[in-house]
């Protein structure tokens, strides 16, 4: 970074992100943090606090399991696109009430996720009622749905 004083190089890299964004330079979100430090050659916390400003404003925001989006990001998090797709499943008859879940395995493939994700997904469905899991057995069709 080419600043001398190191106080504020934060509020310098934010506003040259800021910058890049109004360029459109970050159509699939923001680098890595990482990446970030070594183009300006500092540390990961002053990235950070650069990001944080960035979040503050509202010109980035962060998704879980996705990363950095520009402008509020559009985007969804894998487990609530999951959850989001097999609840509208479930009300369309699709997965009627009784029917079996596919496997985490099945999920897993289809969506190209980790089983976590779609553990979190199917667990979101069983808080809110959408789903009962029978042990050893597997993940039914709440008959309330």
């Amino acid at each position: 970074m080419s600043n001398p004083n190191p106080r504020g190089t934060y509020l310098t890299i934010s506003e040259a992100l800021r910058a890049r964004i109004a360029e459109g330079a970050y159509p699939d979100g923001l680098p890595s943090e990482a990446e970030i430090g070594r183009e300006f050659g500092v540390a990961r916390t002053t990235v950070r606090r650069a990001l944080r400003t960035l979040e503050e404003s509202g010109d980035v925001s962060t998704v879980a399991g996705i990363g950095r989006q520009v402008g509020g990001g559009a985007q969804m998090a894998p487990y609530k696109r999951i959850m989001t797709d097999l609840l509208d499943r479930i009300r369309t008859g699709d997965l009627p009430a009784g029917a079996q879940l596919p496997s985490e395995a099945e999920l897993s493939e289809a969506y190209g996720v980790a089983r976590g994700t779609v553990r979190r997904a199917v667990q979101e469905l069983e808080i809110a009622g959408h789903v009962q899991a029978q042990h050893g057995v597997g993940r039914f069709v709440s008959p309330t749905s």
